[in-house]
């Protein structure tokens, strides 16, 4: 008989985010781990430490897909730290692992997990992230989320 799957949402946002983009992160964390599934996000610090910390704190499952070489990099609060070695073309792997994506604040690398996960047709909910303007006109690829709990809702109700 073929096993069930973890339910994976990937949370991902800029490493240096602000206190507000912090706080919705460890929300999204919490709120995941409430809610049965894992957290896979790229490991590091920002607004990928907060979500972890935040799973962590209701004793839920944290990845960290890390683009260096050595587990010791992943933040405190990762359990399952896979080394990728090669950069941040991890993000791909991020994204690719996950059901659903809650892209939170960010900067460059998370608008390319972004394109990522919206090219795989992978379901983006966003707070206070990117918005896309596509040939003068508001692309809705995009879910927006006003809190952390609709964030995780609507991402749950896409697996």
């Amino acid at each position: 008989m073929p096993q069930k799957r973890e339910k994976l949402i990937a949370v991902i946002g800029g490493s240096e985010p602000s206190a507000e983009e912090a706080r919705l992160a460890e929300e999204v964390g919490r709120e995941l781990a409430r809610r049965g599934a894992t957290l896979v996000c790229g490991g590091l610090s920002g607004v990928m430490e907060a979500a972890c910390r935040g799973a962590a704190s209701e004793g839920g499952l944290t990845i960290g897909i890390l683009p260096g070489n050595s587990p010791d990099d992943a933040n405190p609060y990762v359990r399952i730290a896979i080394v990728s070695g090669v950069g941040y073309a991890r993000n791909i792997a991020v994204v690719k692992s996950a059901r659903a994506v809650i892209a939170i604040g960010g900067s460059y690398g998370t608008l390319t997990e972004i394109a990522y996960a919206l090219q795989s047709q992978i379901p983006v909910i966003g707070l206070k992230t990117w918005a896309i303007i596509r040939n003068g006109q508001t692309d809705d690829s995009i879910i927006v989320a006003e809190n952390p709990a609709r964030a995780v809702e609507i991402a749950l109700s896409s697996v």
